[in-house]
């Protein structure tokens, strides 16, 4: 008695965790278009840039940095003049020394910018809105595989319910066979008649053949994209129909935004490297002359202070450099106009193929309805004899035709509001 309990429990336990095996198993084979997309992403070679475009910014940044440093400078120069100082007056006793005309001076420098400490903040600033720039026309570019990713995955949706309904017009046609046979059996229908039958099911089964081999297609080119396997096997779960919405939400808008907050900080520095520049110095090194110029030897010396440098000449260009970047802020100002213009305009058809597709699905399901409604009574009459296999082929075709006509109006649908969202950037 209790090894047959023990046993059962075992059982239980081995369906438990088959059942647990099986249940996992159907969740990780089936793909929603969320989770293609994020795939997609993922997996697609660009994305690579972002990694590269970080590692830029870092190092440009350092160097920046490097700016708030002191700078050195080693300087050497050796002369021979025409001419040299002298004093015109002779003293008694004394010997007024003569500078020789060959000197020679070396000296190192060593100099702290203080108004340019402010410009190296505005470069880093410059650096990071750049790198911003990059990034963002990176995802620019990534966004466009969303249209290409909801072609294949409702392509390959729309091959999935074609096929579920070519097996149910399979059926409707094997069931006419099987009454055929019947009627032949009591002497109301012919030979030929079945024939004509098993013509149209090994018509539907090559129809069969050509959608499977078409979603195999579609499955590869989606694979590809995802860097995931699909096969026969793999569900792609249907989405739930969405809300449209008029804002747009495009990440080009962003990347125009920061193109010309990018001129901006450039704005910025044009008027910055024109101001005067301030900067502390100490300077120490030999020469001959050294400070001392009555002296005609070679000695040590130093100076420091505080140096003025104001390079007037940048006047030349500045205005001109002003209106170039304001004439480029211009051209995003055109291009995001124009780029809002031709999404407005796509949404607008897009809307009214999602009203004409909504108003198509409405009257579907009634001219389903009526379809089925012949083929029933006519498969009656075929059965009966008072119907020919012509007639019932006919009315099997013609809900067939209603039904395909269902699916791809709603798999349409489904598509043309995820196209309305990827167009809108929702």
């Amino acid at each position: 008695m209790i090894k047959n309990k023990q046993l059962a429990v075992s059982w239980l336990i081995g369906i438990m965790l088959f059942s647990t095996h099986w249940a996992t198993a159907q969740q990780n084979n089936s793909l929603s278009i969320d989770t293609c997309l994020a795939m997609a992403k993922r997996n697609f070679p660009l994305i690579k840039q972002y990694g590269l475009i970080e590692k830029s910014k870092e190092y440009s940044i350092d160097n920046a940095n490097k700016g708030y440093l002191p700078q050195f400078n080693i300087v050497g120069q050796a002369t021979y003049q025409s001419a040299v100082t002298q004093i015109p007056i002779s003293l008694p006793n004394m010997v007024i020394p003569t500078i020789s005309k060959d000197q020679y001076r070396l000296y190192g420098e060593v100099s702290q910018p203080i108004t340019d400490l402010f410009v190296v903040k505005d470069n880093k600033n410059l650096i990071e809105s750049n790198m911003q720039v990059e990034t963002q026309k990176v995802e620019v570019e990534i966004y466009k595989l969303r249209e290409r990713i909801n072609q294949l995955f409702f392509g390959i949706l729309l091959i999935d319910e074609q096929l579920k309904q070519t097996d149910l017009l399979k059926k409707d046609i094997q069931s006419g066979i099987d009454k055929t046979n019947v009627a032949i059996q009591n002497g109301t229908a012919t030979k030929s008649s079945v024939n004509i039958l098993k013509a149209e099911l090994l018509k539907a089964n090559q129809r069969t053949i050509e959608l499977k081999a078409t979603r195999k297609g579609y499955a590869e080119m989606l694979s590809h994209f995802i860097g995931t396997a699909i096969d026969e096997n793999t569900t792609l779960l249907k989405p739930a129909p969405q809300l449209v919405s008029n804002t747009i939400n495009r990440p080009e808008l962003k990347f125009y935004d920061l193109q010309k907050k990018t001129f901006d900080l450039q704005n910025k520095l044009i008027t910055a490297k024109n101001l005067p520049r301030f900067s502390l110095f100490f300077q120490g090194g030999l020469g001959r002359p050294a400070l001392n110029m009555l002296s005609n030897d070679v000695q040590g010396y130093y100076i420091g202070g505080l140096r003025l440098n104001w390079n007037l000449t940048g006047f030349y260009t500045y205005n001109k450099e002003k209106k170039i970047l304001a004439v480029n802020q211009d051209f995003i100002d055109i291009q995001r106009e124009t780029f809002l213009f031709n999404t407005n305009l796509n949404l607008r058809q897009q809307n009214s193929e999602i009203t004409k597709v909504q108003e198509l699905i409405e009257t579907d399901s009634d001219i389903i309805s009526l379809r089925e409604s012949v083929k029933n009574t006519t498969k009656i009459q075929l059965e009966n004899g008072t119907a020919t296999t012509n007639d019932y082929l006919i009315s099997v075709n013609a809900e067939d035709q209603a039904r395909q006509n269902l699916i791809l109006h709603e798999i349409q649908l489904l598509m043309a509001q995820y196209n309305y969202q990827t167009m809108s950037g929702n």
